[in-house]
């Protein structure tokens, strides 16, 4: 598992499709959808750490993408 894509098909396999409208958002919801899965014994820790690991990461781009397309932090 190395991409959103790979999460998202994991998710899809237990009924689970994730839209809100903006990616961040998106990202945050798969993740609790996926601790959930895990809770519930669904997935097995291997499966769950990879797909995290992954989320984690996108996160992580899309909030700097968000912070390039607003300019920056701002200091006053």
């Amino acid at each position: 598992m190395k991409t959103l894509y790979d999460v998202q098909q994991l998710l899809k396999k237990f009924g689970i499709y994730v839209y809100v409208g903006k990616r961040l958002w998106d990202i945050e919801l798969m993740a609790l959808e996926l601790d959930h899965l895990h809770q519930s014994h669904a997935i097995d820790d291997q499966i769950f750490i990879k797909a995290r690991l992954v989320l984690t990461r996108e996160h992580h781009l899309e909030e700097e993408r968000e912070k390039e397309k607003s300019g920056g932090e701002k200091f006053e």
